[in-house]
């Protein structure tokens, strides 16, 4: 599970450094992954926004491999997505 005071804090945290890396040292408990957020499916919703990024929980309950969820209940880790200029 992932509070929404741990997901802010994550948020924070993205603004000084958005590596994955970093945020693994930060956040040893939480799995990171990063991507750009056209490679996002429409069909999930970014837990939090900070300037630059979009934050989706990621669920690894299936066992096998990390998908994105919805649900703060079952997230295990945050996606930090770079948000896409649609000006160029």
């Amino acid at each position: 599970m992932i509070s929404s005071n741990q997901i802010a804090q994550v948020g924070e945290a993205v603004l000084l450094d958005a590596r994955a890396g970093a945020l693994r040292q930060r956040f040893p408990d939480l799995h990171f992954s990063e991507c750009s957020e056209d490679d996002v499916s429409p069909r999930y919703k970014p837990a939090f926004s900070v300037t630059g990024f979009e934050l989706y929980l990621i669920t690894g309950a299936s066992g096998h491999c990390l998908e994105l969820t919805n649900d703060p209940a079952i997230a295990t880790g945050i996606l930090v997505a770079s948000k896409v200029d649609d000006d160029e």
